[in-house]
């Protein structure tokens, strides 16, 4: 029974507790939820990055350049993943530090396309000092048609279990 005050910080469940470098081993993968690219995201992240390239800005910039739609730059497609990635509370609290990554980006990704990620850790060990582990994985960034848009590597630095 209580007395009807609220539980305090150190006594409530935290529910978004992230995974520590051992609970991800080599071979353990995820996936994301959705997230349909829009008109005001582009428009969003243009402006806010300073992206003034017409192939990006314009319509007419893309379809010059051959693309059918607006066009959607990499940079925002990893943006996005990472986004993703952080809603799905893996890192939540653990995530130390992003050390690296190499990208590629596969086919264009246009307004209306509807991204989701695919995570598989690749590598798993602990870290040279400290409580902590190195993480590496491989990041699949889908389309609605399951059709890899960018993949990217990510190498990070994550807490280890309490001791």
């Amino acid at each position: 029974m209580t007395d009807g005050a609220a539980p305090s910080h150190a006594t409530a469940e935290l529910l978004a507790r992230g995974r520590t470098f051992e609970e991800t081993p080599a071979g353990f993968s995820f996936r994301t939820s959705g997230r349909t690219v829009t008109e005001t995201d582009l428009v969003t992240f243009v402006n806010w990055g300073g992206y003034n390239e017409p192939l990006f800005r314009e319509a007419s910039g893309a379809q010059e350049a051959g693309y059918a739609g607006r066009l959607i730059p990499g940079a925002m497609v990893y943006a996005l993943a990472e986004g993703l990635i952080m809603q799905t509370n893996v890192l939540h609290g653990t995530g130390l530090a992003f050390l690296r990554m190499e990208l590629s980006i596969a086919r264009p990704v246009h307004v209306g396309d509807t991204l989701h990620a695919v995570v598989q850790i690749t590598e798993s060990r602990p870290a040279s000092k400290g409580n902590r582990g190195v993480v590496t994985s491989r990041v699949s960034v889908r389309n609605q048609h399951d059709e890899e848009v960018l993949h990217y590597t990510p190498t990070r630095l994550i807490r280890g279990k309490e001791q």
